[in-house]
């Protein structure tokens, strides 16, 4: 444990005469902590999805040889900072940890932290040893900016302001672009903004916050976050009694709608599609601040007052049922707007004397003052877990005290983007730790993320971390001051303190796993509470769980946040190039906590491997099952097992949980009620939902829907028939087939989609046209191949008939579903099927520039001069030879029998070189697709083509790390 050596007290921040005493928690006297551990130089080569271009290529990187290829490479391209090529640029996680812990050392030197020279040394390596060992890390914006030239910006989130005025509305705009050009996220609640239902002193209409909503959703979608660190993030708020709050729920709800019907145009309306750019609010989360008053009303059925924004009155009744219903309606369809319980939040504040808290960080985890930031570190869980299957209580209360000094160091020199944060921060210090790989470590010890068991042990951990958080922010008070905000708001700050005390004493053990986290939980709080009241405390907020979406890659984490795992079948980089499919390493660890014997272990992993599930596994017991459900799959977590383990651990977190409840597709509106309603009695502060395939750009039923809407539309708006209708027969003259001549030209294409190969042979009339198409896949058996034959007989009778080209290719182009992915033809380097590559392709071959402009299929020569300014209609046309091409087609040599000799995994580690494209897109989602037969409710990645995970409410690309906006 960390001692506490203290002369006087300092007061509001001022230094005292002596500081803390450091004790070792893994280094060794005399030992640096870089010289117990082996390094090793590997190569980092990444290569452009689009076109197979090399964009980043470092060589000789050094990483201990226990660092994954993934987790390398990542910190490699994120991280390491100077100009590829040149001395400066960092070469070695030595260099990158050195360039981050001397900054925080040389600061708690400067500023009083440490008690001798001595503790400062021991600290600095002990930080180091944590951060090489992966046991923790701190958000991203540290490694991006801390010991660079750039400022010292070390917070992710930040909580902006916005009053009724036109000048503090446009200043939102501009602080809100300087944070999304820093590379982190912003939420803002606009409920001071009045309503489009009242007057302004001119005596004209208020436009109302949501047309607001749209100058900001545009800055947002143009800034991008500084484009190579990550996409703009942000969260609007709007409270449940503000005038225009049901057009804020229909908000996105109403822009999906429009998605649809630009998709079913033909308009390219994914993610990153060159058209979706013209649909709005899509850059932002959307919430709906709820009270309890309101809360009370749904459960009654009674009205609701919405209310005017300057004089407070009630302006307009509304039945509080009906309106909770559009919530969830819209939730339903888009997935927004989430929920932040008002009174549950502001009843966990420990500062209400300056101010309420009225919105949140983009992921919803961060909840404080307005104009504040918070900077974020998450502890690896399963680094913490003996090989006895306990947990290492010592050790993890060691580390929390390191990290919370750590961090409250780091606001001391840290930078901020206005001056108002900056203010706010280094009053009130709101710290923000938090963990990952929970969902793994539950696994590994044989509990159900969904059981009494799990949930217990979940609470206990987080209870025991906020409380070391807060009894070492005691401690940093008797040193260095408490936060400056601190004495008049020292009773209400107890307060809080006192209720999370209460929280814990309310656990009750369940097993070995928990009870000795717990006893030790209840010292710590006890400790708190002695120390706060004699010295305040030194932060304002300590704790809350985070996505943990790129440095839990960094960790190498099996699972991020408080999520279950995704999949229990992933892909695996290695070190020699490539990649391979492997069973949840935490899976043979749970079998063997479970009882199962090696043979027994064999078996069941092998068909795990075989069928991404545990259904009917050989040997495996069926109440055993539930400790492998994941958040997708066969045996998926139910929604409610989310929004208990959440509320399992919300009493113990100063802050709140970035998580998304997970729905299947099925699921209903009343369905979301329950879970937005659960949630508010269950004490949680913020709550998301996921419906699966809400959202368009998802392979399943989105069609079937939007035909069936029209339909019923049509139904609804079709005038009434006459009483005796006349009913008069017109012959429509029916196509005839123009077959081809027994001889005609033809070109034969082979390709390869997500890896599965395919050839196609594309016949045209002799003097012009397409007329026939043939389809040929190799090696994917009977079923996938007949229905291709089928599906190219159709097509070549359509194109006999008189379909246009055009029309195929409208119909068929952006079509999603397995195999999908990297292709090995540089004019379409992504398709999203075999279906979507084969009419791009006829496309390129059949169809005039002008008729493809339309459709947005272009080549990538055409591609190329666009981006160059030229016309691409002003190419020479590509007059394709046929002899040149077969000449020129490389020989495949044949397969050789693999030695075992010749096996990857059984190599010494090597550098790392650059994967095959398709390798590269592998990840737990896709292997999460390969089982189940259908493409997950993920998008790809911007940068790399990746399919990405969860992570919170957001994504995380496991081939390159880049975020959907979280740290």
């Amino acid at each position: 444990m960390t001692e506490t050596v203290s002369g006087s007290v300092g007061r509001g921040g001022k230094r005292a005469t002596k500081g803390l005493k450091i004790k070792r928690i893994h280094t060794t006297p005399g030992v640096h902590p870089y010289d117990q551990v082996r390094w090793e130089h590997r190569d980092v080569v990444m290569t452009n999805w689009r076109d197979g271009s090399v964009n980043f290529e470092q060589r000789g990187v050094e990483f201990p040889d226990f660092w994954s290829v993934n987790a390398a490479n990542i910190v490699t391209t994120k991280y390491f900072r100077g100009a590829v090529g040149t001395p400066q640029r960092e070469a070695s996680l030595k260099q990158l940890v050195d360039r981050v812990v001397g900054v925080y050392t040389r600061t708690g030197r400067e500023n009083g932290y440490f008690a001798s020279d001595e503790d400062a040394e021991i600290f600095d390596h002990e930080l180091k040893h944590a951060l090489i060992h992966q046991i923790f890390s701190f958000n991203s914006p540290v490694w991006f900016n801390v010991g660079t030239m750039s400022p010292n910006q070390v917070s992710a989130c930040f909580i902006l302001s916005v009053d009724d005025q036109m000048e503090s509305i446009l200043e939102w705009y501009k602080e809100e672009g300087v944070i999304f050009k820093g590379g982190s996220g912003s939420g803002v609640n606009l409920s001071r903004i009045r309503s489009s239902k009242e007057l302004l002193s001119s005596g004209g209409t208020a436009s109302g916050p949501v047309s607001f909503m749209r100058g900001a959703d545009a800055s947002a979608g143009t800034i991008k976050s500084g484009g190579a660190t990550r996409r703009a993030a942000k969260m609007v708020v709007l409270d449940v009694d503000h005038p225009d709050i049901e057009e804020f729920i229909q908000t996105k709800a109403r822009e999906e709608d429009k998605i649809r019907a630009l998709r079913d145009a033909g308009f390219d309306m994914d993610l990153g599609g060159k058209d979706i750019v013209s649909v709005q609010y899509q850059n932002a989360n959307n919430s709906v601040r709820v009270s309890d008053e309101f809360m009370r009303a749904v459960e009654a059925g009674d009205p609701f007052g919405l209310r005017a924004r300057l004089s407070g009155e009630v302006i307009e009744q509304v039945d509080a049922r009906g309106l909770f219903r559009s919530m969830a309606q819209a939730a339903w369809e888009c997935a927004d707007p989430g929920v932040q319980y008002d009174d549950t939040i502001n009843d966990w504040h420990t500062c209400p004397e300056t101010g309420r808290i009225t919105a949140s960080n983009p992921c919803s985890e961060y909840v404080h003052l307005d104009n504040s930031s918070c900077n974020l570190a998450s502890i690896n869980l399963l680094k913490f877990l003996r090989d006895d299957d306990t947990f290492d209580v010592p050790a993890f209360v060691k580390m929390t005290e390191l990290i919370i000094t750590a961090m409250d160091i780091s606001i001391t020199f840290a930078d901020f983007p206005t001056e108002k944060i900056a203010e706010t921060t280094r009053a009130y210090r709101q710290l923000g730790i938090g963990y990952a790989n929970l969902g793994a470590l539950l696994m590994a010890t044989g509990h159900a993320y969904d059981s009494d068991g799990g949930r217990a042990a979940a609470g206990a951990i987080t209870s025991l971390m906020t409380g070391v958080s807060y009894r070492r922010s005691a401690e940093l008070a008797a040193v260095v001051g408490p936060y400056q905000g601190y004495e008049r708001n020292a009773e209400p700050h107890k307060r809080v303190m006192r209720k999370h005390a209460a929280a814990n004493d309310t656990l009750r053990p369940m097993d070995a796993l928990d009870r000795p986290i717990l006893a030790e939980a209840t010292r710590q709080w006890q400790e708190c509470l002695r120390l706060g009241e004699k010295n305040g405390y030194r932060n304002a907020q300590a704790s809350l769980l985070a996505p943990t979406g790129t440095i839990g890659l960094m960790m190498d984490c099996d699972t991020t946040g408080i999520e279950p795992d995704l999949a229990l079948v992933k892909f695996k980089k290695l070190v020699g190039g490539g990649s391979m499919q492997i069973v949840n390493q935490t899976i043979p660890r749970a079998l063997r906590r479970l009882g199962y014997q090696p043979e027994q272990v064999e078996a069941i992993v092998e068909y795990i491997g075989e069928h991404g599930h545990v259904m009917d596994a050989p040997g495996l017991r069926p109440e055993h099952y539930e400790v492998f459900d994941c958040a997708m799959g066969r045996r998926a977590i139910a929604p409610m097992g989310h929004v208990r383990m959440m509320a399992a651990t919300q009493p113990f977190l100063s802050g709140a949980i970035s998580k998304t409840v997970n729905l299947p597709e099925s699921a209903t509106v009343e369905d979301i009620e329950q879970v937005y309603l659960e949630g508010w009695k269950l004490g949680l502060k913020a709550l998301a939902v996921y419906r699966d395939n809400c959202k368009v750009g998802q392979p399943l039923s989105v069609a079937g829907k939007s035909s069936e809407k029209a339909a019923a539309k049509a139904a609804v708006q079709a005038p009434a028939p006459a009483a005796e209708p006349v009913i008069q027969v017109v012959e429509v003259p029916r196509p005839t087939r123009r077959r081809l001549p027994n001889q005609r030209p033809s070109t034969t294409t082979r390709f390869t989609v997500g890896g599965a190969k395919g050839y196609m042979t594309a016949s045209s009339y002799p003097d012009d046209g397409l007329g026939e198409v043939f389809l040929k896949m190799s090696k994917q058996g009977s079923t996938l191949a007949g229905v291709m034959d089928a599906f190219s007989v159709a097509i070549s009778v359509g194109l006999q008939h008189g379909v246009p080209l055009d029309t195929f290719v409208s119909k068929f182009i952006n079509m999603r579903f397995e195999p999908a992915g990297m292709t090995d033809d540089p004019d379409v380097r992504m398709a999203a099927s075999v279906v979507d590559y084969i009419f791009r392709r006829l496309a390129l071959d059949h169809l005039p520039y002008e008729d493809r402009a339309a459709l947005g299929v272009f080549s990538a020569a055409e591609r190329a001069a666009q981006q160059r300014g030229e016309d691409p209609a002003a190419l020479p046309e590509v007059i394709i030879d046929t002899a040149a091409l077969a000449q020129s087609a490389p020989i495949e040599e044949p397969p050789v029998e693999e030695r075992p000799e010749d096996r990857v995994e059984d190599r010494p580690a090597g550098p790392a070189v650059a994967e095959p494209p398709a390798a590269r897109r592998n990840g737990s989602a896709r292997a999460l697709e390969s089982h189940q037969g259908r493409t997950a409710d993920a998008p790809l990645c911007m940068t790399c083509g990746t399919k990405m995970r969860p992570a919170g409410s957001c994504y995380v690309c496991e081939g390159c790390g880049s975020t959907s906006g979280c740290s």
